[in-house]
């Protein structure tokens, strides 16, 4: 194989992606998920100092993220420590989505 034929097959198998940009990526994915739970929990403290009331659904929707990135993560490298997280990560969706539709359903109507 000459130069340009690995040059070639490296493309394809990257679909043309920066190997750099792939690595940047996947930091900046990281950083946005870390500020999304940080914002989450000062949006919860806040709410809890103020009225003493818990949004489940803000924490469904963090778990969220969390869970769909393990799950593919699983299903790319089939790792058993990304299987365990995804299932534990789905139960905390589940669990808070369940809570914030109930908080819903019970609460006193505003009208």
């Amino acid at each position: 194989m000459n130069r340009e034929e690995i040059l070639e097959k490296s493309r394809r198998e990257n679909k043309n992606q920066d190997v750099y940009e792939q690595e940047v990526l996947k930091q900046s994915n990281e950083v946005a998920a870390f500020v999304m739970v940080l914002l989450a929990a000062v949006f919860w403290l806040v709410q809890i100092f103020t009225d003493g009331s818990i949004n489940y659904g803000l924490w469904a929707l963090v778990f969220a993220q969390n869970m769909t990135t393990l799950w593919v993560k699983y299903t790319k490298l089939r790792r058993r420590r990304e299987l365990i997280f995804a299932i534990m990560y789905t139960a905390a969706v589940i669990l808070a989505s369940a809570c914030h539709i109930h908080k819903l359903i019970t609460a006193p109507s505003a009208v």
